[in-house]
């Protein structure tokens, strides 16, 4: 995990120490499982008014810009931190809604956004692209398929602004899609430094292989399978080469890639790749951090605790277990 430290990742902008004393933290980032399916959000970095058509294995997705473009995949910052909130607040046993009041500055900082004034200004305009953005599909949530029409976000509200003109908090309202997803679980937790990738695709590539990983010791899949499900517009000798800087750099999180005959790309999750250099755990450290957080992803909590251990040096373990179950109950605000 030492390479994510290196310039290829944007700088974490704000202390991981606050990970632990503040309440935003306590929301590990979660992403619904659809959308990392599916390709919905453009990997363009200007206004994208393209109509986008998806077809793959039964499902359908057509994504109508408005004028403003597409949702941007920087723009579904602001989902993953909703979900997150939603999906802490029921394994919490709190009541939800699909309307959330958030604060602005815990969105920017959860998602290591500066909080500049730019900042909240690209903040309200993604708000903006979500709302426009209609989506018509088949895709199933919550158990459900209904073939429907929707905006990423139903409505928003900047609800007061700070003397400065900075907004403060917002409302917003999720589609009745997203949060049938959530109610259902339907998610999945990624790693906090998702947030420090700064290539759209990096992004988009880290999505899929967490969604198809899972606990195998590889994913593959070719390169024209990937170009699709991806999103990305790159004619294929394009996006192969973009795929190649990738496995150079080796910065993405959980996974590293590797390019096999045939024209295919391999995904190796690096708790297995890195071997031996890594602690290992056993089952029982796996069950204690269950029961430790009730409901949080222990193998993203692992490849959190491993991102910590390698930026702390990677100091000598008395017990990769103890230290494992440690992190996973200070991350839960429980007594060790």
């Amino acid at each position: 995990m030492a390479d994510l430290v290196q310039s290829g990742l944007l700088p974490e902008r704000h202390p991981t120490g606050d990970f632990f004393v503040c309440d935003v933290f306590d929301a590990v980032p979660k992403d619904d499982l659809a959308s990392m399916e599916h390709p919905i959000f453009t990997l363009s970095t200007r206004p994208d008014r393209r109509i986008l058509n998806y077809a793959h294995k039964g499902t359908e997705i057509t994504v109508v810009p408005s004028m403003r473009g597409l949702a941007t995949i920087h723009d579904k910052d602001i989902l993953i931190f909703c979900i997150s909130q939603l999906m802490a607040a029921l394994n919490a046993g709190r009541a939800t809604s699909r309307t959330l009041t958030l604060k602005a500055h815990d969105l920017l900082v959860a998602t290591n956004r500066e909080t500049s004034g730019d900042a909240y200004r690209r903040l309200k305009d993604a708000f903006e692209r979500l709302a426009g953005t209609r989506i018509t599909t088949n895709i199933e949530t919550g158990g459900r398929e209904v073939t429907s029409g929707f905006g990423l976000i139903e409505a928003w509200e900047i609800e007061r602004r700070a003397r400065g003109g900075r907004m403060v908090s917002v409302s917003v309202t999720l589609s009745e899609w997203l949060y049938r997803a959530v109610l259902s679980k339907s998610v999945l937790t990624l790693s906090r430094d998702y947030f420090r990738l700064r290539k759209p695709l990096e992004r988009r590539i880290y999505e899929l292989a967490r969604k198809h990983c899972g606990r195998q010791p590889v994913w593959r899949v070719s390169v024209e399978t990937l170009l699709k499900k991806s999103g990305s517009a790159s004619p294929r000798r394009v996006f192969r080469a973009m795929l190649r800087e990738m496995i150079k750099s080796d910065h993405l999180p959980d996974y590293r890639l590797a390019e096999e005959e045939g024209d295919i790309i391999a995904f190796v999750p690096r708790r297995l790749s890195e071997g031996p250099e890594a602690p290992p755990l056993s089952e029982a450290a796996y069950e204690a951090a269950r029961a430790a957080a009730p409901g949080a992803d222990v193998y993203a909590l692992e490849a959190d605790w491993r991102a910590y251990w390698a930026r702390s040096g990677k100091p000598r373990l008395r017990s990769a277990d103890g230290a494992f179950v440690g992190f996973v109950r200070m991350r839960a605000g429980q007594d060790g």
